[in-house]
Parts: C-alpha cells; structure tokens; sequence
C-alpha cells in the first residue's frame, strides 16, 4: 500500500545560527502540525525523510522550527524549500462544510448561472479571508471562501458553484501580465 502525503507547509529559509528554519505553514492546525514531539515529511533523495519537531514557536504569521538532528545553520540549510508533509491517514476529520486545500486544488468553479471561471490552482490562508486563486484561461481570479460567495462545494464531482455579487470576478481578475 502507498501513503499519500498531503502538505502542510514549506520550509523558507534558516533562522539563526542553531538549525532553525523559517516555515510557511499551508494548514489551519499549524500548531499541531509543528508541535514538540511532531513529525513532517519532506521528499529527499527519492524518497520521503521524517522530521520530528524538537521546539517551535510562531513568529509573525510563520513557525521557527527546529528539527532532532539539524543544530547547525548549514545543516538547516539542506532543508531550505523542502516541501513538508504528513501521511494522509493523519488527517483529522473536519466539520460539515470545511475542506482541507488538496481538496479543493483542482476543482473547477462555476457560477450558478452555468458559466466557467476557472480552476482552483492554489488556496491563499495566509492572511484575513482564504481565497481561492483560480487559473482562467492564462488569468488568475481571487474568489474569497465564504458561505454567501462560495454556494457549494462538491469534492466527489472536483466543482465548486459560486454566487458572487456582480463584478467580483472582474474586479480579482489579475491579467497574465499584470501580477
């Protein structure tokens, strides 16, 4: 049987001198996900390499982490742009009508008159309101996920029916060019 892992962050860089390292977390339970005693995966040397959390804390909307085994900045550097993972099966379950983000990459977005916008290539939760971001046609399109815009979510079918108040999509609408 092959696990399947699922993102919950990117290392971005070493902090300090002690093997710490600067971590976007891309999860609503970051403090869970990079708790003392934790453990994240990140793809090395083809194959996936566990990392156990040996101290954190949140500083400015990112985690410093640091990790058993990695005391150096050097060593911390190895893992600067890694990709951190858990296992699939560590999902918790969510409530009714919340969604984790691999479940919505993907989907494609329709108004609920009928009209393509897009698909959903990224979900951005880093600050204020998650936002969809989705690819239309060389565009990128910010869709905020709430109730009122976001009218239903089907993970099964990969679609996503929204209601948005006229001229939203134009007005999020970021040309090719123009980013």
């Amino acid at each position: 049987m092959t696990t399947s892992f699922v993102p919950v962050g990117r290392v971005i860089r070493p902090q300090g001198n002690r093997g710490e390292v600067v971590v976007l977390a891309d999860t609503d339970f970051a403090d869970e996900r990079f708790a003392v005693g934790a453990r994240v995966y990140a793809a090395r040397e083809g194959g996936m390499t566990a990392l156990t959390v040996r101290e954190s804390r949140e500083h400015d909307g990112r985690w410093v982490v640091g990790f058993e085994g990695v005391s150096s900045i050097d060593a911390a550097e190895t893992l600067r742009n890694l990709e951190l993972s858990i296992p699939e099966e560590e999902l918790r379950p969510l409530a009714a009508g919340a969604y984790y983000v691999h479940d919505l990459l993907g989907c494609d977005v329709w108004t609920a008159s009928g009209a393509r916008v897009g698909v959903v290539g990224r979900v951005q939760i880093g600050v204020g309101i998650p936002m969809l971001v989705l690819d239309a046609d060389g565009d990128e399109v910010l869709i905020p996920l709430v109730d009122h815009i976001v009218r239903r979510v089907s993970v099964a079918d990969r679609r996503i029916e929204i209601d948005p108040p006229e001229g939203l999509i134009e007005l999020n609408r970021r040309t090719g060019g123009a980013r």
